[in-house]
């Protein structure tokens, strides 16, 4: 039975607010219940954003947005969809860093669903409590390594509400399949601990065979309970992060958009930036400042590219290296985890970054290191003299760890760098020309990819998709948007090129046959057919 009256008005998916016409308010009664003027949505629109400036701090703004989200859904997607350049920031990157932090104070009603270690043994039948019954999307976290500010533990929800929003604004993922899940095995940040508005478990984390029959028993009983879903895992550790994609990525239908995202949209901004630099790709050589999931991600993904172009396997290794905490990652090390191992392709012993660019003389930085100011003006204006178009890629976020601004770049560069940063900097002045700083957000491709695997009914998540989806971001960025310094297409362009990367990531899906449904005749169609439009009906 469809609610009517002051249910109907409190009921976001399918609330109009002054929208209802003359009609549906006499036949929903509400008459008396809304002011007397009927609004179309071009009318709300005008007030949202006109409330929205009235806020000065970002996360004010997050706020009022996320509680448009709980009254109307319909507009608070029109509004995102409308402005990305405006909304993406407040919405995710950088601001939901800030929302996740204040997660607790900020709190006023729930959205998604809570999962404690201490629900082992009945997760399956908590999860019968979600009202949609098909769900096709979750994108869940632990919390431990939230963006680059750590354990934030069970506020670390934010992320997964952030991501999913994302699903639907950029790709056009209905927000009725979507569903953001926190996995709450406590946390080790004792300021949460310690804070009377934490929600979440006060105990330190847990670990070892209980947190994995945690994990194990939550992957099981979501397949179960919703046996169309995608499980897009986010923001675990660096360890936790690549023992649980390797479990289950051959299993269920899984990707970890922090390992294999992040490598998707770094990597396609690697290979613009490779042609724009004049060098060909396969004589690039890569440094990384950070060597954990996302930079291993990034460099294995970048290796079977590489391997595309006819590079061998051992020589694609061989144009990486990278630098965690104690120094260069080489053979020389007894302390490597294996994941790193791969890339121990080197004698060498350095535990100064500035020094590993003077002995590896690379084409390309790129940091992954959550270190403000990593990049120091020393070594950028080295790149600048080993290199006639330095690639410089900051990728860590939010913009408060990033290792170093665009306009630090440029200018210590003077002009030269070809940049890209995990968090969006300012337009800078530079040889009397703007620029215009790329950025390198995942946002490019987790949306597509979600939904060609909705679209396809794709029983596996691969990385010969994410090769696919980072080939169709490049391809998209166009000779204007390089002169104007982008090696990204412009956000303001975020749906058509979803659509389009969509298109390419299902092609890809039905020629190798991990398609659940036919092939249709018209690819590109029968993905905008999918896309979720934000109107009243």
């Amino acid at each position: 039975m469809e609610p009517t009256g002051y249910n109907l008005l409190h009921d976001p998916s399918r609330n109009k607010g002054t929208a209802f016409t003359k009609e549906e308010r006499e036949k929903y009664k509400l008459n008396g219940l809304l002011p007397e003027a009927v609004e179309t949505i071009k009318t709300q629109l005008l007030r949202v954003n006109e409330q929205v400036d009235r806020f000065n701090i970002p996360i004010n703004k997050y706020v009022y947005l996320l509680q448009l989200l709980d009254n109307n859904e319909t507009l608070f997607f029109r509004t995102i969809m409308d402005n990305p350049v405006k909304y993406m920031p407040i919405i995710y990157t950088p601001t939901v860093g800030d929302a996740c932090i204040q997660f607790g104070h900020i709190f006023r009603r729930p959205r998604g669903m809570y999962l404690s270690i201490n629900d082992k043994g009945k997760i399956a039948t908590i999860l019968r409590n979600w009202p949609v019954k098909d769900v096709r999307f979750t994108v869940v976290t632990d919390g431990e390594r939230i963006l680059g500010l750590g354990d934030l533990g069970m506020s670390g929800m934010g992320i997964p509400i952030g991501k999913l929003c994302l699903y639907t604004a950029c790709a056009g993922v209905p927000p009725q399949l979507t569903l953001p899940v926190v996995l709450d095995a406590g946390t080790n940040n004792e300021d949460l601990l310690n804070d009377p508005l934490y929600t979440g478990l006060k105990i330190k984390r847990v670990r070892g065979k209980e947190y994995e029959e945690f994990i194990d028993e939550f992957v099981y009983a979501i397949n179960e309970v919703f046996p169309g879903i995608c499980i897009q895992w986010e923001d675990f550790a660096g360890t936790n992060a690549i023992k649980i994609l390797d479990k289950y990525r051959d299993k269920v239908c899984c990707f970890n958009d922090d390992i294999q995202g992040t490598a998707g949209v770094i990597d396609s901004g690697l290979l613009t930036a490779c042609k724009l630099s004049g060098v060909p790709l396969e004589e690039h050589r890569f440094l990384f400042l950070g060597a954990g999931a996302a930079a291993v991600g990034i460099a294995d993904l970048m290796v079977k590219v590489l391997m595309e172009h006819g590079v061998s396997k051992e020589k694609a290794y061989a144009s990486f290296w990278l630098f965690d905490r104690k120094g260069m990652v080489s053979r020389k090390r007894n302390d490597l985890e294996d994941h790193k191992k791969p890339f121990a392709n080197n004698d060498l012993e350095i535990t100064d970054f500035l020094e590993a660019i003077k002995t590896v003389k690379p084409t390309a930085i790129a940091g992954l290191s959550t270190i403000k100011s990593a990049f120091t003006k020393e070594m950028i204006e080295l790149m600048s003299e080993l290199n006639e178009r330095p690639i410089i890629f900051p990728c860590s976020n939010p913009t408060s760890h990033s290792e170093c601004t665009a306009e630090e770049a440029y200018t210590w560069s003077k002009g030269k760098a070809i940049f890209a940063s995990g968090s969006p900097f300012p337009p800078v002045k530079i040889n009397d020309k703007i620029v215009y700083p790329s950025q390198g957000n995942n946002v490019y491709i987790f949306p597509a990819m979600g939904l060609a695997v909705l679209a396809t009914k794709a029983k596996r998540v691969t990385d010969e998709m994410f090769i696919a989806a980072l080939y169709s971001l490049s391809n998209q960025v166009s000779k204007t948007n390089l002169e104007m310094g982008l090696i990204f297409p412009p956000v303001q362009e975020i749906r058509q090129v979803a659509a389009r990367m969509a298109a390419d990531i299902a092609k890809y899906i039905f020629d190798s046959g991990l398609a659940g449904v036919k092939r249709p005749e018209n690819i590109e169609l029968f993905i905008k057919d999918m896309m979720y439009k934000p109107e009243y009906n």
